[in-house]
């Protein structure tokens, strides 16, 4: 637990923390980068970031944090949010559920009682929800796709086509997934056209601190706050981090919770994502993954951080406003108490 002294920090010191966290972490050596995707197996397994970003903009970040990658499950989150603002909340539980599964994210089940998939984290659920998103064809629903992403990063991006290439002739177990669901009726569309647009939106570029703004705007209720842009309807943001909280981490979800206590999602390029809502976003980038499809020092880190300044969601017995009160946003947290009272 952080004492009084230790939340009172400046913004050089938040840095110091950080600079000194990825020197230590840097030293570790677990983990196997991902090489199912035969692309992914190429990845430099020693590029390694940090990036946090603040619900009033302010940016802290060491290593390698301007790299690009690709997205991989960690669009999950993102692409729900859009599925949410194109259907609904209740038509979009009437496809995918929300229940943590405590099996693999590429285990190929459904729930036995509704047939629909566990919930939109793992990968059966991200293909029923990724054939959610509206358009008039293919090329429309990427480009609104891509759209969504350039609101939550602040810049245009792209797909990387031979990561894209690599994951279409590699599919054959999402291609499983997805024939199971259609004949559940949980999917509607051409398969290969449904993989097609899962496996462009897993093949988006971005960088550490790309994931971290991302982070953060979830953090600021769905507005970009590098740009003020709205990247999804403020009232969609608590689904998102829900299901973030209880399956974003796949089969560690419940350690995770009970150790870190922060909404995150993990994706198999060696990227984790967490919110703590209100405040800042984090991101972390490290491709050697654990047994679990996790970033080994990404958990670290993340893990680090939680315990270092108290962001734990339910430890209550500090102030849990660090990043607001200290680092010059406690009048904007005022401020949105005002407006949503």
């Amino acid at each position: 637990m952080p004492d009084d002294a230790s939340l009172c920090r400046t913004p050089d010191a938040v840095q110091s923390f950080l600079e000194g966290l990825y020197q230590s972490c840097r030293e570790l050596r677990g983990g196997k980068v991902a090489d199912y995707i035969p692309e992914l197996a190429k990845v430099d397994p020693n590029l390694f970031g940090i990036c946090l970003v603040t619900a009033d903009g302010q940016v802290f970040e060491v290593g390698d944090t301007a790299h690009l990658f690709t997205i991989q499950s960690i669009s999950k989150v993102f692409v729900q949010g859009l599925a949410l603002e194109d259907h609904g909340r209740d038509y979009v539980l009437a496809r995918v559920g929300v229940e943590p599964t405590g099996d693999a994210f590429n285990a190929i089940i459904l729930d036995e009682a509704s047939k629909r998939p566990y919930n939109p984290m793992v990968n059966a659920g991200a293909i029923a929800t990724t054939s959610l998103i509206a358009g008039d064809g293919p090329t429309e629903r990427l480009n609104r796709l891509l759209d969504m992403f350039r609101r939550y990063v602040g810049h245009d991006i792209v797909v990387d086509v031979a990561t894209y290439v690599s994951e279409r002739a590699t599919g054959d177990r999402n291609r499983a997934m997805a024939y199971l669901m259609r004949h559940f009726k949980m999917v509607d569309w051409d398969i290969e056209e449904a993989l097609d647009l899962y496996f462009q939106q897993c093949s988006v570029m971005v960088s550490c601190r790309d994931l971290a703004v991302m982070a953060a705007t979830l953090a600021n209720q769905g507005v970009n706050p590098m740009t003020g842009d709205r990247a999804v309807e403020a009232g969609y943001v608590r689904d998102m981090l829900s299901v973030m909280y209880t399956c974003g981490m796949y089969n560690f979800a419940g350690e995770w919770a009970y150790r870190v206590g922060l909404p995150a999602k993990s994706g198999v390029c060696g990227g984790i994502i967490a919110v703590v809502p209100d405040q800042l976003g984090i991101a972390v980038f490290s491709p050697p993954l654990d047994g679990r499809g996790n970033s080994v020092r990404g958990v670290r880190v993340c893990e680090a951080i939680s315990q270092e300044f108290g962001l734990h969601l339910f430890d209550s017995s500090r102030g849990c406003h660090y990043f607001l009160e200290h680092l010059g946003g406690k009048e904007r947290l005022i401020s949105l108490s005002k407006e949503n009272s």
